[in-house]
């Protein structure tokens, strides 16, 4: 009679642990490349990272897939971080900051009132870890990835 062995327990994956930036996709598009064969596609990723605590940053990357682009541009923004002076949960002072045909203006807002910004503002702003805040767009580009970095450049007036 052949003796039967009890299987050893598998033990539970250890836990990963938290990342240390939390990460946002503020656009993907689909680019073409044309050769003389026709047509190359690839894509290109912008993402915005952040640990909320005053750091943040953005990057673009282009990738044969979706996810190849996304984690170049993850690199890519962690190469060109930013650390704000905050004065508590907002920014010290107003500002307006240009970049290209961007314009963005950031105002300090009272204890309570949150983030009053839209689209890539409001992105960057929650990942900086301004809690209170009022943003406006000033300029007619919706271009994401120009309201991005206009954003930062309002932002860097108060790195440290």
């Amino acid at each position: 009679m052949t003796e039967i062995k009890p299987r050893p327990r598998k033990f539970r994956a250890e836990k990963r642990e938290k990342p240390e930036f939390d990460q946002r996709l503020l656009d993907v598009a689909r680019v073409v490349r044309v050769v003389a064969g026709g047509r190359r596609f690839s894509f290109r990723a912008t993402v915005a990272i952040g640990d909320r605590r005053g750091r943040v940053g953005v990057g673009t990357a282009k990738g044969q897939d979706v996810s190849q682009a996304v984690d170049k541009a993850v690199n890519r923004a962690k190469k060109s971080m930013l650390q704000i002076k905050m004065a508590g949960n907002t920014i010290p002072f107003e500002i307006t900051a240009k970049y290209g045909a961007a314009k963005v203006f950031l105002k300090p807002a009272a204890p309570g009132r949150g983030v009053v910004a839209g689209s890539v503002v409001r992105i960057i702003c929650e990942l900086v870890g301004l809690q209170d805040i009022t943003g406006k767009i000033l300029g007619r580009t919706t271009n994401k990835i120009n309201n991005a970095k206009a954003t930062l450049e309002a932002l860097r007036e108060f790195s440290v």
